[in-house]
């Protein structure tokens, strides 16, 4: 029981994280960003919910891994830590680009999502192959919103 509570938790967590950037990508997304030239590889807009919605599962599943290989630990461990700091990150990032509409600022914050992510995974790896696997799409995905977010900064 407890173990379905801690995931019941973690995916709370990521979506609380999703609907925070929801939050300041909404007020940007029919304004703003559709007036940005955007690269001709940048999926349609009905693409990144689902997308996200995918990944925070992964998220919440590969941390609920963790956490119950390292259940325990007395103290919260550095592969728990590293995972809630790319999660501020990924918020970090909605903040800056759709928020504060800095893509230029955004593509640096990125890059510290991406190595965070990367960082991460490689982590999970080690305490569970299942779970650094789940990260796997993640790491894919914001190497393709790196470099989309390049673009836009470019064209822009």
């Amino acid at each position: 029981m407890r173990s379905a509570t801690v995931l019941v938790l973690l995916l709370l967590v990521v979506f609380a994280v999703g609907a925070g950037g929801s939050y300041f990508t909404a007020s940007s997304v029919g304004t703003w960003y559709a007036q940005l030239q955007k690269p001709a590889f940048n999926p349609p807009d009905w693409v990144f919910a689902p997308v996200w919605t995918l990944l925070y599962i992964l998220m919440a599943v590969a941390m609920w891994l963790v956490w119950r290989e390292e259940e325990g630990a007395s103290q919260v461990t550095p592969p728990q830590t590293m995972w809630l700091a790319q999660l501020i990150l990924n918020l970090g990032w909605s903040v800056i680009f759709f928020g504060l509409r800095l893509p230029g600022l955004a593509l640096v914050e990125i890059i510290l999502l991406w190595s965070a992510v990367l960082a991460t995974t490689m982590v999970f790896f080690r305490v569970s192959k299942v779970a650094g696997a789940l990260m796997v799409p993640y790491v894919l995905w914001v190497s393709f919103a790196a470099v989309l977010n390049f673009g836009i900064w470019y064209v822009n």
